[in-house]
């Protein structure tokens, strides 16, 4: 059996050559995500999170009424290239000519596609996992989205969350891109100023076989826990699975780029008691909706970025069902239709949404991860879970503050 982001790769393809013969009008949505490189094992819950909208969109009549359906068309940029990243932009919007773009999921992959594919073709993108605080003042024309966070607010939780443990000083070793960079200046800023010392940060290279020499560095500076802040499937699984080898630390903590359960598979229970944060979803009435969606399609609604996914895919669809389907002015669309005032729309109320719209009245979507009021930036703000490992795997202990 192929793995489902390999199914859903395979699925976005074939839908995506359909020909306007048998569909009144195909209206593709790109997705750009790490299906190969360091964050592989998060991926088919973020895929699946997507498809589950898609899919409610195409059941319940597609767009304006005429069965003019949806289809996912995905390309792989493996996280940390940005050439690969760039290169999939350029056949999204050029080749396939996506309406809009979910994605990309890695900080830096977002920037190199936003940069030489997106905004110069006018495409929208939302991502439902870069958290880099450059995003917020990247050059975009007002395309570039997002409905996770800013490491800018990640980075001051997770500080202050440490700090609260009785952890009072730290060593950070960060992935060197905008994603690592980023998280670990906001966090090192915030848990100093909690009255914690970061007693060394330390950049590192992605895909190395070998992080002893780092480790050694850091834990030679006696610090009470090892931070990293990286991919699980990448440098930052490697650097913990070293570091337990090797004796170095026995407390960990990480962001959201290392809350998979590859961890468990790398060290077992050895990292147990490990602290991290991702971004969370609020109790609200969207999240009940979505998660007996997610439940009912097979995959697990509390996965890592998978609901901010799902949120992504609906938003776009629901900005081009107001936008009468056109690029030009979508982001315009987008930023009404997700905020108030306006009937409330929930996952999955594509229907009731489409009635609404085609009656000239305003729609407030309330999502899965979110309400996603869009600041000036394309950020929102949003709620952090506390994340620990247990058994050698990450369990939610609860909302992080």
């Amino acid at each position: 059996m192929l793995p489902a982001f390999k199914t859903a790769l395979a699925t976005g393809v074939a839908v995506a050559s359909l020909t306007t013969a048998a569909l009144a009008e195909d209206f593709k949505i790109g997705f750009i995500g790490g299906m190969t490189g360091p964050i592989e094992s998060l991926m088919p819950p973020i895929v699946a999170g997507a498809e589950l909208a898609i899919a409610q969109i195409n059941e319940q009549g597609g767009f304006f009424g005429d069965e003019s359906q949806a289809s996912l068309v995905i390309g792989d940029d493996g996280c940390v290239d940005a050439t690969r990243a760039s290169d999939a932009a350029d056949r999204l919007v050029n080749v396939e000519s996506v309406k809009a773009i979910v994605g990309a999921m890695c900080s830096g992959a977002t920037v190199a596609a936003a940069n030489n594919a997106a905004v110069p073709g006018g495409v929208v993108m939302i991502s439902p996992a870069s958290t880099a605080p450059s995003l917020t003042t990247l050059e975009d024309n007002d395309l570039v989205f997002r409905t996770a966070p800013s490491d800018a607010f990640q980075g001051e939780v997770l500080a202050n969350l440490v700090f609260n443990k009785g952890i009072t000083s730290v060593a950070v070793s960060y992935v060197n891109n905008d994603y690592g960079t980023g998280f670990a200046d906001a966090f090192g800023a915030a848990f100093e100023a909690a009255g914690g010392q970061v007693l060394a940060s330390e950049a590192h290279e992605d895909g190395k076989a070998d992080y002893r020499a780092e480790i050694g560095s850091l834990s030679s500076t006696g610090a009470e826990a090892l931070v990293v802040l990286a991919y699980v499937d990448g440098s930052g699984g490697t650097l913990i699975r070293q570091a337990v080898e090797g004796g170095d630390f026995s407390q960990f903590v990480g962001g959201d780029g290392m809350v998979g359960n590859r961890l468990g598979e790398l060290v077992g229970s050895s990292a147990d008691g490990m602290i991290a944060t991702r971004p969370g979803s609020p109790e609200l009435p969207g999240r009940a909706a979505y998660d007996a969606a997610a439940e009912e399609a097979g995959f697990d609604p509390s996965a890592t970025f998978a609901a901010q996914s799902y949120d992504a895919a609906f938003l776009l669809a629901l900005a081009l069902q107001k936008n009468g389907g056109e690029m030009e002015g979508l982001n315009t669309a987008l930023r009404e239709i997700a905020t108030e005032p306006g009937e409330v729309i929930l996952p999955g109320e594509w229907e009731k949404a489409v009635e609404l719209i085609a009656a000239g009245q305003d729609i407030n979507y309330e999502g899965a991860s979110g309400s996603h009021e869009f600041d000036d930036a394309g950020d929102v703000p949003g709620v952090f879970d506390e994340m620990t490992v247990e058994n050698g795997e990450f369990v939610v202990v609860g909302p992080a503050t």
